[in-house]
């Protein structure tokens, strides 16, 4: 992989073709062309990492609105496998903020499986987004490899990126655990009651959920609806995910909530 990467919007046909035959590299399936042509020219957003003239990455975001404002709708981010865990999910996330910015637009929203560390630590930690709605089995059953035998759940997201709050340490060494482990399994701890009322909640995870759904795919589905009891409760008391803390050399990382 070169250092020197280049990420340029896309809006042609023949070049849309080139993302979608990625896709399907990536995920095994892949949008109709059409559909991203005509999102893309219609307020929409296609950006294309590439190595040398090899296209090797990209996101697909579409506009949307909630009744309120509109918002660029960040759908997918797919990267070949050599080129991730080195920064450029990132760097593509920072391009597409920068172009909605001058697009018009004010804040980003996208879902992500939050059982998924790399992308949590991605989303919430450097990109300083927050998560707020929690969708349970959100696209229903898939055959692909990372969702294939699990419900796939969702955390909806938001990232204004000119109004970020960040909280210190201090706070997320006084939080409450909600959800710790015991001998690799997930369990609800005191903390969780009918009425929450702590400033600070933390939520475990495993750090490599794929690894404990290929060797246990029972504990990966118990982590799964642990994780859905938690995250549901403390959304619907209005805890909001502002932090996530992960050490690649341990087992589990941890989500933060505050109101």
């Amino acid at each position: 992989m070169k250092g020197n990467l280049d990420i340029r919007t896309i809006t042609e046909m023949n070049e849309l073709e080139n993302v979608i035959m990625l896709e399907d590299v990536i995920w095994g399936n892949a949008t109709p062309v059409h559909q991203t042509f005509t999102a893309v020219n219609n307020g929409g957003l296609m950006l294309g990492a590439y190595d040398g003239k090899k296209l090797v990455g990209f996101s697909y975001s579409f506009a949307g609105f909630d009744g309120k404002e509109p918002y660029l709708y960040s759908h997918m981010l797919g990267l070949l496998p050599a080129y991730r865990k080195a920064g450029l999910g990132e760097r593509m996330k920072q391009r597409q903020a920068k172009i909605a910015e001058e697009m018009g637009y004010a804040k980003m929203i996208w879902t992500f499986d939050p059982l998924q560390s790399l992308n949590a630590y991605l989303n919430v930690h450097k990109l300083g987004a927050t998560g707020a709605i929690y969708k349970e089995d959100y696209y229903g059953e898939m055959d692909d490899g990372l969702n294939k035998g699990m419900p796939t759940d969702r955390m909806f997201i938001e990232w204004r990126w000119n109004d970020q709050a960040e909280l210190k340490m201090a706070s997320l060494e006084q939080a409450s655990v909600l959800l710790s482990e015991q001998n690799g399994k997930p369990v609800m701890t005191d903390y969780y009651t009918e009425s929450l009322s702590n400033d600070v909640y933390a939520v475990t995870i495993p750090s490599h959920i794929q690894d404990i759904k290929d060797r246990d795919l029972l504990t990966a589905i118990e982590w799964r609806m642990k994780s859905r009891q938690a995250f549901v409760h403390l959304f619907s008391q209005g805890y909001q995910a502002h932090e996530f803390i992960r050490d690649t050399e341990k087992p589990y990382s941890y989500y933060y909530f505050t109101k």
